[in-house]
């Protein structure tokens, strides 16, 4: 088959250099963004409660063949502490929300009504579906209403979550603990000879940095420039858990769902795990490791090997952000935090050698991209915009390919997440990606002053009004305005108008100084 490379478009935002540097100062130095200074919970934690497994949802089929699932989002309250009461949020119970397990080629339809005195909504985080369908800032439920958006599983088996989305108010929503795992499963993981028995030896481990009140209430005012900084963590709702491991290897499919902390996940004995799956699904290849970081939103299937009657913690260690030593006391990168403990039983049972090749995993070929596309994240804009539900930053045609390059402007720490889309990393900086970020991804951790290459082929899911988004997902970055607007449309197809531009005033903050479109080489370079 010969391959007939398109020319290649490039398109960027200008951005004001003197702007920038001015702002990253200025946030910089920002009061109340102080930190917690350092923390270390290691041999501090007791692990006297039993890890949580958040129960499978329930799902009926249609009579169009339908899978059905139901999705309360509801107020309540939750002892984490016994005899303590804490007002929280969550999905068909107090606190975060069941987990959805759905095949590819099914057909699902997600009944979402919303309980609560505020308008929501549920954003499918790593799903490729319609941009009508993907529950962003658009598509509020207000109270008492409901949203039922359907789709067809059309991706590989991974570990994706849910979560709110709605514009501005999406960091306080998820720290009420508005939040769930969401499983596809395919027939090419199933034929594999890995842990797969849910809540037995395949183990949701949803990881979130609380701090409470005297009351035992959330509170959110212990903050870095990366937004609150918890001083305990939640694991699936729990503090202090512990799980009681029963076979020789156990699947622990690790969410960072905290609304800013960055971890660096890795076993208190220093021993290594395997590496089977990040974002969008399983790698080619199990890779064993010794840590992984994980910003806000990313995910990592890991396997860790135990022997009868030991016991090993999960803990984070210090993530490298990247960034000065004083900035990373600030944002939590010098902390060292216990986070679960896996007691092995005395006897363990086996499934044999666990699957060392995964998945097929085809690479998007640079050379059939036609678009590159420059993102860079500065103060609490991208490209020197802040967010407007009234305007499309970005019009995609369906089925293409484009390259997107990425880059942290500031000494401070941002991440990046894309909407309705699963990418892979051409190069960090001037290298092939690592081996944790060779598989599918949907949100990666941005170093300061270095440049990420993504590539990414767009589905065909065409809609010229109704936008997908892309942002940081550190959320009090994102509700600050951190966040743009893509539309898919037909081929030669314009972009329309976003549902709720019809009737929006534009904040005088959203138009940017020095915002607008620039020429760029065609050649795309490194």
């Amino acid at each position: 088959m010969i391959r007939i490379a398109r020319p290649r478009r490039r398109v960027a935002t200008f951005v004001s250099v003197v702007g920038a540097v001015v702002l990253a100062l200025g946030l910089t130095a920002c009061s109340g963004e102080d930190g917690a200074g350092v923390i270390d919970t290691v041999g501090s934690v007791d692990f006297v409660n039993p890890l949580a497994i958040p129960p499978l949802a329930e799902s009926t089929v249609n009579a169009v063949g339908e899978r059905v699932f139901d999705l309360t989002a509801e107020a309540g309250t939750t002892e984490f502490t016994p005899g303590v009461v804490t007002e929280t949020w969550g999905y068909n119970r107090s606190y975060l929300g069941p987990t959805i397990v759905a095949r590819r080629g099914e057909n699902v339809r997600i009944n979402v009504n919303n309980d609560l005195d505020v308008a929501t909504t549920v954003h499918w985080h790593g799903a490729n579906l319609p941009a009508e369908m993907d529950g962003g800032p658009h598509q509020m439920v207000e109270p008492g209403a409901e949203w039922s958006p359907n789709f067809e599983i059309d991706q590989p088996a991974s570990t994706l979550w849910y979560h709110p989305h709605p514009e501005g108010d999406t960091e306080h929503q998820v720290e009420m603990g508005l939040a769930g795992v969401f499983i596809v499963q395919d027939d090419e993981e199933a034929a594999l000879n890995l842990p797969r028995s849910y809540g037995v030896d395949d183990i949701p481990v949803v990881v979130q940095d609380r701090r409470f009140d005297e009351n035992g209430q959330f509170v959110t005012d212990v903050r870095g420039y990366i937004g609150p900084i918890g001083d305990q963590l939640l694991v699936n709702g729990t503090l202090a858990p512990y799980l009681d491991v029963t076979s020789e290897v156990v699947r622990l499919r690790l969410l960072n769902g905290s609304t800013s902390r960055v971890y660096d996940f890795g076993l208190s004995d220093g021993r290594s795990f395997d590496l089977i799956g990040t974002d969008g699904g399983l790698l080619e290849e199990a890779a064993p490791m010794d840590g992984i970081r994980l910003s806000p939103g990313e995910r990592a299937e890991v396997l860790v090997e135990l022997v009868p009657g030991e016991t090993v913690n999960l803990q984070s260690n210090p993530p490298d952000l990247g960034i000065s030593a004083s900035a990373a006391t600030r944002n939590a990168g010098d902390d060292t935090l216990d986070v679960l403990e896996l007691r092995a039983a005395d006897t363990l049972s086996s499934i044999g050698e666990t699957a060392s090749t995964l998945a097929s995993i085809e690479p998007l070929d640079q050379a059939d991209a036609t678009v590159d596309r420059s993102f860079t994240l500065n103060g609490y804009t991208i490209n020197n915009r802040l967010m407007d539900m009234t305007r499309i930053d970005e019009t995609i045609e369906a089925g293409a390919t484009e390259v997107w390059t990425v880059d942290n402007a500031m000494p401070l720490p941002h991440n990046f997440h894309v909407h309705g889309v699963q990418f892979q990393m051409l190069r960090v900086g001037t290298e092939p990606p690592p081996v944790e970020l060779a598989g599918w991804k949907d949100t990666i951790y941005l170093e300061p002053g270095v440049r990420y290459e993504l590539i990414m082929q767009f589905a065909e899911y065409t809609d010229p009004d109704f936008p997908y988004m892309f942002h940081c997902h550190m959320l009090s970055h994102e509700d600050a305005g951190m966040m743009g607007q893509f539309v898919v449309v037909e081929p030669g197809e314009e972009a329309g108008t976003p549902p709720t531009a019809h009737d929006a005033i534009v904040p005088q903050s959203n138009l940017a100084v020095g915002s607008g479109p620039r020429a760029l080489a065609p050649a795309h370079g490194h």
